[in-house]
């Protein structure tokens, strides 16, 4: 494994083509970027506990199976995934004293998901179905644990973004931000 990336942005992207376990590659695949950027970042430098650490993980991993199977069941399938890794943003230390803000050390960035489809149809919230039954809470997961969302249409169909902001420690999971800047939601 190479030394973790903590400040710089990334991008990591997984062309797909059709076939079984594309949920669970897709996961994997944003398991291995998340791992090798460090992200959030180590327990000591942001402040997070390995519970809160280990849940933004699996927040993140999550968003992006709702994403893919959401592609999968109603757009004909994703054709690629996208991660993004931000710059670390300043979190202000030092500005007290006259010093420019400075990113901390150990601090990784936000992220951006991206999954692209061959349909043009932009995804919106479904009726709530009979308790208990199966389906049409994908978008809501999303919603709750994304900080933004929306679509950018393509040539050939669309990509899907989520926005995933860096845990701060002692937050609850899910800023439920949602609506995405261009007025959709």
């Amino acid at each position: 494994m190479s030394e973790p990336v903590r400040s710089r942005g990334q991008i990591r992207r997984l062309v797909l083509r059709s076939g079984e376990s594309v949920v669970a590659r897709c996961r994997d695949f944003c398991r291995v970027a998340l791992t090798d950027w460090d992200w959030p970042g180590p327990t000591e430098d942001t402040g997070l506990t390995e519970e809160e650490r280990d849940l933004a993980i699996e927040d993140v991993l999550l968003v992006v199976s709702e994403a893919v199977t959401n592609a999968c069941l109603h757009a004909g399938g994703p054709t690629e995934l996208v991660i993004r890794l931000a710059p670390a943003e300043p979190r202000g230390h030092g500005a007290e004293n006259g010093a420019p803000p400075r990113a901390a050390t150990g601090v990784a960035g936000d992220l951006r998901i991206e999954v692209s489809d061959r349909s043009s149809r932009i995804p919106e919230f479904r009726p709530r179905g009979a308790p208990g039954q199966p389906g049409g809470n994908g978008l809501i997961v999303i919603d709750r644990l994304s900080r933004a969302w929306g679509t950018v249409p393509g040539e050939t169909g669309k990509s899907f973004w989520m926005e995933v902001a860096t845990p701060v420690p002692g937050t609850p999971p899910g800023p439920g931000g949602g609506a995405s800047p261009d007025g959709g939601p």
